[in-house]
Order: C-alpha cells, then structure tokens, then sequence
C-alpha cells in the first residue's frame, strides 16, 4: 500500500491543482473528467477518482464546504481515502 499511497498523493495533487496529467515512474497518466465534470486517473489496476460535490451524501456536503476528496477504488472496492491532503488506509479501519 505504501507504493499506492505515494502515487496516490502525487495524483491527488494533479486532480485538484487542474494538471492534464501526472507522471509515475516515468509513464504519464492523463487525469479524465465524466460528463458530469468529475475529474479521475485510472493506474495500475486502480481509479482515483474526485469525490462528486453534487453528491447528497456527507461526502459530497464535505466537498461542497470547500473540502479537496478523492477516492482510491479497485474494482467496486474503496481502498483510501485522500482528504486535504491526508491519507487514510480504509482497509486498516475495518479491525
């Protein structure tokens, strides 16, 4: 997870810092956006992806109050969770 959260910061940086892409290991990786606006980097198997403003959850409340989200995803699950810069390991908060 360490690699991960390393990349994931540096993506982070990139989504909410309006960068068109984000260099990991000397590959570049294109930051897309859904019709919705949405900004989102797929890497290595992984999606990070901007927590959605327009969302009615406290999340998207989080956002709209100025908070910078994104998501770590593989698959349908959440790994991480990046808030204003701080890293959570969501697997570790399980017990």
């Amino acid at each position: 997870m360490e690699d991960i959260k390393s990349h994931s910061l540096k993506i982070y940086e990139a989504i909410f810092n309006k960068k068109k892409n984000v260099m990991i290991d000397e590959n570049e990786y294109p930051v897309h956006k859904f019709s919705s606006g949405i900004k989102f980097i797929d890497y290595s198997g992984y999606r990070f992806i901007q927590q959605n403003h327009n969302k009615k959850s406290e999340w998207g409340k989080k956002a709209r109050q100025g908070h910078q989200i994104m998501w770590i995803l593989k698959g349908r699950r959440y790994l991480a969770r990046i808030m204003d810069g701080e890293f959570t390991d969501l697997k570790k908060d399980k017990g």
